[in-house]
């Protein structure tokens, strides 16, 4: 699954939505960058997994004495140090980095953050200080769902348990404490059919991506007349409807 995976990310290089017109309306009180810039200071070390292009990392993370963004694509991370160039942004360094093989160093950062990234807890747990705070993100089972049911295909789709209670559960088993698990609601609203689409090329929402299973399919062809079904039916003022089930966990070491 993950050389799949892989492939999958090298072929997009970057994580930036900027140019998608879209509007999110936020059901849920929970923010992992609040949360962060909370728990942070300048003397802080950031690890940050799953980076991506590192847009979140130079726009959402505070100031700190040292920040590592990681990403398994090479693609993704060329595409970080160029935005980072551009910012003018320090103490920010990006480098390739496999979750499921972690290469830093034990008891060496305050702060974890994992965004929409698979993730090892026992890894995380052992290069965390003591007290160190975990914060993650995900995107849960039943994210998108009526799209998913529509196209019966999906990321998650066919998990027995869902991908929230996975994290969960390994966290806990690696010994942290003050585990906490928050269900994530997200209203978002797109402009034009062309602006979903675009989303739903640059994202794995109707690709079988899953924790559970390590045959997975990528080769999902986006069928347009299916798709023209779900916009008709989701039409709003504001946009065509899509319903995101995203989850959050906060846990010490």
């Amino acid at each position: 699954m993950r050389t799949k995976e892989f492939d999958f990310y090298e072929k997009i290089k970057n994580w930036d939505f900027s140019e998608i017109k879209y509007t999110e309306e936020s059901l849920t009180n929970w923010d992992m960058y609040e949360i962060l810039n909370k728990e942070a200071n300048r003397k802080s070390k950031i690890l940050d997994l799953g980076t991506g292009g590192g847009e979140k990392v130079i726009q959402n993370f505070p100031e700190a004495k040292e920040i590592i963004g990681t990403d398994f694509s090479t693609e993704m991370i060329k595409t970080a140090n160029e935005n980072l160039k551009k910012s003018g942004r320090c103490n920010i360094e990006f480098k390739t980095m496999d979750n499921l093989h972690m290469t830093t160093p034990n008891d060496y950062f305050d702060v974890v953050v994992a965004r929409h990234t698979c993730i090892d807890a026992n890894q995380i747990y052992n290069t965390l200080k003591k007290d160190g705070l975990l914060i993650l993100r995900g995107v849960d089972k039943l994210d998108c769902w009526e799209l998913k049911c529509l196209f019966e295909n999906g990321q998650a789709y066919n998990d027995a348990k869902p991908i929230s209670v996975i994290d969960y559960e390994n966290i806990l088993k690696a010994g942290f404490k003050n585990v906490e698990l928050v269900p994530i609601h997200v209203r978002e609203y797109f402009k034009t059919k062309e602006d979903l689409l675009a989303l739903l090329l640059k994202t794995p929402i109707l690709y079988d991506f899953s924790e559970e299973k390590e045959n997975v399919n990528l080769n999902s062809n986006i069928d347009m007349e299916l798709l023209d079904k779900y916009i008709d039916s989701h039409k709003t003022d504001k946009g065509i409807l899509l319903i995101r089930r995203y989850y959050g966990i906060t846990a010490r070491k």
